[in-house]
């Protein structure tokens, strides 16, 4: 059977003689299973880039960091430390342990290294955007994901040989481009074989391997912190190793080969997949989008762009609001992230102490997730942070207050993880196929903007940034308000199939009738 016959109406009601039509959801739910060993191989194979991604992007923690420095001297007799060497004083580990001593950024040279850091998000919120379109688009999920790791791989081996701050700036800012879309391209390419029932809690797991990652990085750094140049080469390796011996054994989306009329690749695919999982697919059942019935729309959707998505009334005022949401979760989480370093504990046992304060957000937000939907927990978490962090705020940093105002902020963190987890799994369930990647690169854009001014608030003071978090965490919430839930509904290929179903009554159990559950 050709691509076209494939997707084509049958003639006759119900297409009678030519087998049995499904979506890719119960293709999945009815044959070839939802979450077998297929798919659990897949996610985590694809999911590790997750791993990746979080040390590309939190090494600057430790790269960037400033050293202890002394007096060789003796107590009082270095000058200025703002002259370092030419007023007496080194560095406890050495000129080559961090950026800032190697090159000075210290005193009237600090902002260097802020600068530094809001480029490297500048480059994620243009790679988001970039990447996005190109994996709803001809190089797919697979290929866009493969691209991306090596380009981080590549960009992180000559960050390490960069001989003076401007190419490290410059290094920095290309590695941001490549970075900033693995995590939405894998979570695509993860979630999209999974079957609805379980689709939401996986793309909820995918978080613990960011905060794995960050946790790994701890331990990195740890062992090398007399050298911030063989940081970048051991934790650039590791995507090196992903891209080449990892990515030719994963498989392409069959929702994406799908939407590009290439259904005998989607087939194939769903096929591999019973097969591993022990079942198998009736010689008869062939594939359809969920707009077959107008073949016209059709055509036109599989080249869907982010403009469509803006000419849709169904979902013009849900990417608004998702860019608004995401930007203000961004801003809270990345913000009391970096707060975590004002335990005054060691740098690696807070960064390790911040990850252990996000998991219990994303495991209660995934035990809770098919009980109460995605549209409360996200409402709820969010002004839980709001509420904490504006308590925070009033709060004074003395004495023993100053535990109360701490614990006031991990709850803030463990609010906003819980919602940053989420709102992977809700904003991909928004959108259709054919625009999911482009919609989350734009979401994902959002919150690289949100990451750019986390640490210009932090700078404010004790505070006034936990005041700033409260009031964004709660208008977020709020905000949320205005998204429809997506738990128990369909997810839609293309722009017309998503339109002609929210016009659709709603059955008994929830469901548009024809089409297959969350």
């Amino acid at each position: 059977m050709s691509t076209t016959e494939a997707l084509l109406p049958a003639s006759g009601s119900g297409g009678a003689g030519g087998g049995e039509r499904l979506s890719i959801d119960d293709a999945l739910a009815l044959h070839a299973g939802e979450f077998g060993r297929w798919q659990l191989w897949h996610f985590l194979l694809v999911t590790a880039a997750w791993t990746l991604e979080a040390m590309h992007t939190m090494v600057m923690i430790f790269a960037d960091r400033e050293p202890a420095m002394w007096c060789p001297a003796g107590d009082g007799r270095c000058r200025d430390r703002c002259a370092g060497a030419a007023a007496g004083w080194e560095w406890e580990q050495g000129s080559g342990s961090s950026t800032v001593a190697e090159w000075g950024l210290v005193c009237g040279e600090r902002y260097k290294v802020g600068l530094v850091q809001a480029l490297f998000f500048a480059g994620c919120m243009i790679g988001a955007g970039v990447f996005g379109h190109l994996s709803d688009s001809f190089m797919g999920r697979k290929g866009t994901l493969h691209m991306v790791c090596f380009l981080n791989a590549i960009f992180g081996l000559l960050t390490a040989l960069s001989p003076n701050y401007w190419v490290y700036m410059a290094l920095r800012l290309l590695t941001g481009f490549s970075a900033g879309s693995v995590c939405l391209c894998a979570f695509v390419l993860a979630t999209e074989p999974i079957g609805p029932s379980y689709r939401g809690v996986t793309g909820m797991s995918t978080c613990y391997f960011f905060s794995g990652g960050i946790a790994v990085l701890a331990g990195i750094a740890a062992m090398c912190q007399s050298s911030w140049r063989l940081l970048y080469v051991v934790t650039s390796m590791p995507s090196l190793v992903f891209a080449l011996a990892v990515m030719p054994f994963v498989s392409e989306s069959p929702r994406w080969y799908l939407v590009r009329r290439r259904t005998d690749d989607a087939m194939r695919i769903l096929r591999n997949i019973a097969s591993t999982n022990g079942r198998s697919i009736p010689d008869g059942v062939t594939l359809k989008l969920d707009d077959e019935d107008d073949l016209n729309k059709k055509v036109e959707e599989s080249s869907s762009t982010i403009l469509d998505v803006f000419r849709s009334r169904a979902t013009r005022g849900r990417l608004v609001l998702s860019v608004i949401i995401s930007f203000l979760c961004s801003a809270v989480y990345f913000g009391l992230s970096l707060n975590v370093v004002n335990l005054k504990l060691n740098l690696y046992i807070s960064v390790v102490a911040n990850c252990l304060a996000e998991m219990p957000g994303f495991l209660l937000t995934t035990v809770l997730l098919q009980r109460f939907g995605r549209k409360p927990l996200a409402i709820g978490s969010m002004i839980l942070s709001g509420i904490f962090c504006t308590s925070a705020s009033l709060i004074a940093g003395v004495g023993a207050l100053r535990v109360v105002r701490m614990a006031c902020g991990m709850v803030g963190i463990f609010g906003m993880a819980a919602t940053y987890s989420l709102l992977v799994v809700y904003t991909a369930e928004l959108f259709p196929t054919a625009v999911r990647t482009a919609a989350m690169g734009c979401t994902a854009q959002a919150s690289q903007m949100g990451a750019i001014l986390a640490p210009l608030v932090v700078v404010l003071g004790e505070q006034v940034p936990f005041a700033v978090f409260g009031v964004f965490g709660i208008i977020g919430g709020l905000l949320v308000i205005c998204l429809p839930e997506t738990m128990n509904k369909p997810l839609y290929d293309t722009m017309f199939g998503l339109e002609k179903g929210e016009r659709a009554p709603i059955s008994e159990g929830g469901v548009i009738p024809g089409n297959s559950e969350i």
